[in-house]
């Protein structure tokens, strides 16, 4: 369990994939609320036109003047996350911030509170004085962002004893400037940000005694719900990855003095650790559910608006159908390999016996990248950008802290050729040397059947593209950042898979339909792990039995539903189906004119809205 932190709700919050947006995670932060932070840190209401490769993209349309009039709006949370976590605002785009750290100093709390309300008085002001409907509904967006930060916080003080990761904040805070597509003159300000984590400049605290201080406030608190034991003890596991990798990356870039601000900051986190094992690990607890207030409102924020009991039946019922498709298609994929099995576990564990290693990857990925651009082209499924997209192997150490593949995005606002990057985890680093090697690896993403649809899902027509597309589109703040919500990227990513899969060889097919089966698994797990229904022991079992991942796989799945995000991974089959219902009517009312690109093209430019306000869009301007 993680704090929470006002600013999880300021401006609306993935993933998002979860969880692929880590690196943008860089203030105090607890399960599903973590996610909202990716999206704040990740978005931007700046339509800037980039030049990547040499070449510039499509150009914008002219901003429209009611998105100007709303980007003005919008600006008031923007300073928000400039003033508490300047980190992030770097990331998003905002100027002037790179030697800036997070505000972790006493009353942190109470001020990112303050400044919540008075940012929702500032908008509701502007609201009685605007008659652009558009606008006006950009602001209650804007208001609503606001409003949750407070509901955020105040669950926070009612339920959780704090806990802050610092070892995580001090690596995303540095790798947002330690990136190689960060200009040499700006990744120099990492020693800057360095040193005032450390306390080594004047007029500057060490973070670990700031969190240190602050949890202590809260300690004796007997009626709040300590950490969850099982991330308390992945989080000490991993850490020794994470602080390495800061080392690293100083290193890599070549900054000049960093050997003693890190040695310092080395000291400091493992002065921390100790306080975590001595102070915090003895306020665990072994039960992960959260209060069904709690757990209502992480699914509130993930987009998901029906009830948990609703979405696990609905899932259940397609989590049957979708492993009947996988067993009518398992024989034709076994024929045609020479496989003498026909079930379906066992044809995708053979499947997964070819694995890519080391240098044979990244080619891999990009020849498949190629391949789907083309039956995207051929059956003119949706609109491809004229640039080529970025995908890179992770480091040991983002591995480490977010072991799954994920879409990493660049920066948007005042962007000069930063790109978005399709990262690919390749193992999960651990120091348990009780576990067998089997236990730690993954070999889920690694092998050609199951590059299809991964490469479908986090590049092209997936969340690259969706991304791209905002840029070159040109959409509100308000509708890209403060409305966003998991169900409508994850919803896309899952989706941009199902439109590729019948153009896939069967092979691929066989796997796009495992991942289907995965998110169906996901929307009845985590909420009746939540509910008790079931354990978690259960739950890695189901995962490993009926819909065929590794163990580390599974196991990281089964800590996403207890500690690390629950209800966030409900996100995916929600959205997936909300969006198939938005086409559906769309179908059923054009009749014969329906034109699915046109459709696609007309989903993507719309931001990233929740399932209701998407489809609201597209009857009101999309049909009509």
């Amino acid at each position: 369990m993680r704090q929470n932190s006002p600013l999880d709700h300021l401006l609306k919050k993935p993933m998002n994939s979860f969880f692929r947006f880590k690196n943008a995670i860089l203030v105090p932060r607890r399960s599903a609320i973590a996610f909202q932070l990716a999206i704040i840190f990740t978005l931007t209401l700046c339509l800037a036109l980039p030049t990547i490769g040499g070449q510039k993209l499509t150009a914008a349309p002219a901003t429209p003047s009611w998105v100007e009039q709303s980007n003005q709006n919008a600006q008031v949370l923007i300073e928000s996350i400039a003033r508490f976590a300047p980190e992030g605002a770097g990331r998003l785009g905002v100027d002037g911030l790179d030697d800036q750290i997070l505000d972790l100093k006493p009353g942190f709390i109470d001020r990112q509170k303050q400044a919540a309300k008075e940012s929702i008085a500032t908008l509701q002001g502007r609201l009685t004085k605007t008659t652009d409907p558009k606008v006006r509904q950009d602001l209650e967006i804007l208001i609503g962002a606001a409003q949750d930060t407070i509901q955020g916080i105040e669950l926070g003080e009612k339920y959780e004893l704090p806990y802050i990761n610092v070892t995580e904040i001090a690596f995303g805070g540095l790798q947002a400037l330690l990136d190689d597509q960060i200009p040499p003159e700006r990744r120099a300000k990492a020693l800057i940000r360095l040193k005032r984590y450390t306390g080594l400049e004047a007029g500057y605290t060490p973070l670990t005694t700031l969190a240190e201080q602050y949890t202590r406030t809260k300690l004796q608190q007997s009626s709040r719900l300590g950490p969850i034991r099982a991330e308390l003890e992945k989080d000490l596991t991993t850490a020794p990855f994470v602080v390495e990798g800061i080392g690293k990356l100083f290193e890599k870039y070549q900054v000049k003095g960093y050997q003693e601000p890190y040695a310092k900051l080395k000291t400091q986190l493992t002065a921390y650790e100790t306080f975590v094992r001595q102070e915090i690990l003895p306020k665990n607890r072994t039960d992960f559910r959260q209060p069904p207030e709690l757990y209502a409102f992480a699914l509130k924020q993930v987009g998901v608006d029906i009830p948990p009991a609703e979405l696990a039946a609905t899932a259940h019922a397609a989590f049957d159908q979708i492993q009947q498709k996988m067993q009518d298609l398992a024989p034709q994929v076994a024929k045609q390999r020479g496989f003498k099995t026909t079930d379906y576990r066992e044809v995708i564990r053979l499947l997964k016996r070819e694995q890519l290693a080391g240098k044979a990857i990244l080619p891999h990925y990009e020849q498949r990248i190629k391949e789907i651009e083309r039956i995207i082209q051929r059956e003119r499924l949706v609109t491809l950008p004229k640039r080529a997209m970025r995908f890179r192997l992770a480091s040991e150490a983002e591995s480490a802290q977010l072991p799954s593949p994920y879409f990493q995005s660049p920066r948007l606002l005042g962007n000069t050729g930063q790109m978005g990057e399709f990262v690919l985890p390749l193992r999960a680093p651990s120091t348990d040397r009780t576990k067998p090697d089997s236990a730690k690896q993954l070999d889920d993403f690694t092998y050609p059947a199951g590059s299809w649809t991964l490469t479908a899902h986090e590049g092209r027509p997936g969340h690259e593209l969706q991304f791209a597309s905002m840029i070159e589109g040109g959409v509100s703040a308000a509708r890209a950042i403060f409305a966003a919500n998991s169900a409508n990227i994850e919803g896309w990513g899952l989706y941009a898979e199902s439109i590729v899969k019948p153009y896939m060889p069967l092979e691929g097919q066989l796997i796009s339909l495992q991942f289907q089966l995965l998110r169906a698994a996901r929307a009845f797990l985590d909420p009746e792990l939540q509910a008790g229904k079931i354990t978690p022991q259960q739950a890695l079992q189901f995962l490993r039995a009926q819909v065929v991942f590794s163990d580390a796989f599974s196991t990281q799945e089964v800590e996403r539903y207890t500690f690390r995000m629950p209800g966030q991974a409900t996100s995916y089959f929600y959205g997936y189906t909300r969006l198939l219902e938005v086409r559906s009517q769309a179908e059923k009312k054009l009749g014969k004119k329906f034109n699915p690109q046109q459709f696609h093209d007309f989903i993507l430019s719309q931001g990233l809205l929740p399932p209701s306000l998407l489809q609201k869009a597209v009857q009101e301007s999309f049909v009509r």
